[in-house]
């Protein structure tokens, strides 16, 4: 996976758990949703780019 790349992912999985924390702390559940789905969605691109990386020679 380019490093780019698995810099973007991983950055977004933390945006992810930023918000959820936040959305914990001040009982925002729209917000704790939004971070779930952030971090959910770094981890499949993250899967996407590594089976990418598993299948080019």
């Amino acid at each position: 996976m380019g490093a780019e790349k698995k810099a973007k992912h991983t950055g977004q999985k933390i945006k992810g758990q930023v918000e959820e924390t936040a959305g914990k702390a001040t009982g925002n559940d729209r917000l704790k949703m939004k971070g779930k789905a952030d971090q959910v969605k770094g981890d499949a691109k993250q899967v996407v780019e590594k089976s990418k990386d598993t299948l080019d020679p």
